[in-house]
């Protein structure tokens, strides 16, 4: 991975306010943002969450759909 597209990630994620930086004469340091990572932890888990729910209802619909065909 060349240096300008490590910089160029660096940047998204502090855009997306996951990773903070500072620059000290040349040199530059970051470091995450564990405050945001936390939220976007919890945003995943929701997410995990939720599709997990969906592909449940959609297994016990199937099922039942199956059964139905079954006993047609």
């Amino acid at each position: 991975m060349t240096l300008s597209a490590v910089v160029q990630h660096l940047k998204i994620l502090e855009e997306a306010g996951l990773v903070k930086s500072a620059k000290v004469g040349r040199v530059r340091t970051c470091s995450l943002d564990m405050g945001a990572m936390n939220e976007v932890e919890s945003w995943i888990l929701e997410r995990k969450q939720f599709w997990s729910q969906q592909y449940d209802q959609l297994e016990a619909y199937l099922a039942r759909t199956a059964q139905e065909d079954g006993d047609a």
